[in-house]
């Protein structure tokens, strides 16, 4: 597979709050481009260009293997020998495009909180330049989950000309009420961590606010999960007490006479796990943007949003996700329908929650992979009078 990593250098950007930096994008690109194969990955949340392959990426900081093996590479849904793949890391990230821990070129410092308040439309806008940057014209299609569907969303919105095709894992045009309250108690516990110091943690003296960045990541993780995986998992089973003096935790004394259970020393091992690799900071500037994020913003509606989109659409949601429904998706996808979008609707049953759309990909390659190729012809109900979109059916996808 023909891997290329770097950083580009893109000149002067203003964000929508009006500060402009010098830009830097990481980037990773898989295949070779023919001028109309190109695919555009957007990752979610904490997530890097690293979309695929089996090594550590340098500029990821040692995250672990790529984030999306399964589905994209050469045989793969989304075939690295037939697409030019492109993933960019987004402004605000920690690994390797410009954010909080970026040095400012005026101060010789990091930027810290000082960094520019970043958006969803600035990550679409700093793609749309990379792309320029990189010579590389009309999108064959566009796919995202989570955050990173609202990415791809917005490429529909914003630049609907640039785009054929746009898939949307695991996404909606907002966050809802109990999301935002969730994610607004992450933050908090990062910046009441007394090592976060206003955002000012990067000295070689200082320490990192790692407890903070630990609990946002637990509660994080738990709206990944569903109630059904949570006890097929973990159950109510106890870990033990030994587990206790390794775990990424706080004594607590009063605790000795209660069971230390296994879904305690999950959360633990993934905050510790990520506490190492990820930058809190960051992680307050793109829970932001996700929680900013409003499809319908500047128009009347979702569906007049999308009015310019005159492409292809694929949605595709799990019955066991909380933090993005199937019913947001449904909505999601009558705004499509709307707008006017030929648009298909894949409902995936599976009780891995959010994290479904990363750890199934027997269920979300082949819907992927027959959309990109295809569109929406062949595979939706013809009877419009019967549903007021077309929708895909997981029957309808078969090796």
């Amino acid at each position: 597979m023909n891997r290329t990593c770097d950083t580009a250098e893109l000149g002067e950007f203003e964000f929508e709050c009006g500060r402009r930096i010098p830009l830097e994008v990481a980037y990773e690109t898989y295949g070779e481009y023919d001028g109309n194969n190109a695919v555009l990955i957007c990752h979610a949340l904490t997530g890097s260009a690293h979309v695929t392959g089996s090594a550590r990426n340098e500029d990821t900081d040692g995250q672990a293997a790529a984030w999306w093996s399964d589905v994209v590479g050469p045989g793969k849904a989304i075939d690295t020998r037939e697409y030019f793949v492109i993933c960019a890391n987004v402004p605000g990230s920690c690994y390797g495009s410009s954010g909080p821990a970026s040095f400012d070129p005026e101060t010789g410092d990091p930027y810290s909180t000082d960094f520019p308040a970043v958006t969803v439309t600035d990550w679409t806008r700093a793609q749309h330049r990379l792309l320029d940057h990189l010579g590389i014209g009309p999108l064959k299609a566009v796919v995202g989950g989570s955050v990173g569907g609202m990415n791809a969303l917005e490429w529909a919105k914003r630049y609907p000309e640039r785009v054929d095709r746009v898939v949307a894992l695991a996404t909606a045009a907002r966050l809802d009420p109990q999301m935002l309250a969730i994610e607004a108690i992450a933050r908090r516990a990062i910046t009441n961590d007394d090592d976060w110091n206003g955002g000012e943690y990067y000295g070689e003296d200082e320490t990192e606010p790692t407890e903070g960045l630990a609990v946002a990541r637990q509660l994080g993780h738990v709206t990944y999960l569903s109630k059904d995986s949570m006890d097929r998992k973990f159950g109510r089973r106890s870990a033990g007490r030994a587990m206790i003096a390794d775990a990424f935790a706080p004594d607590d004394p009063a605790s000795d006479f209660f069971p230390y259970r296994e879904v305690e020393s999950y959360l633990d091992y993934q905050a510790e796990k990520f506490a190492e690799r990820f930058d809190a900071n960051s992680y307050l500037y793109l829970t932001r943007a996700m929680d900013d994020y409003d499809l319908s913003s500047g128009y009347d509606s979702d569906a007049d949003a999308l009015a310019g989109f005159s492409g292809e659409a694929l949605l595709v949601s799990f019955t066991g996700d909380w933090h993005f429904t199937v019913e947001q998706s449904e909505r999601l996808a009558s705004a499509f329908d709307a707008a006017g979008v030929e648009t298909a609707n894949h409902v995936v049953e599976s009780d891995h929650g959010h994290d479904a759309f990363l750890v199934e990909p027997e269920q979300v390659g082949p819907p992927i992979r027959d959309f990109i190729a295809a569109g929406v012809e062949g595979k939706a109900v013809s009877d419009a009078e019967e549903r007021e979109f077309a929708p895909v059916h997981t029957s309808l996808f078969g090796d």
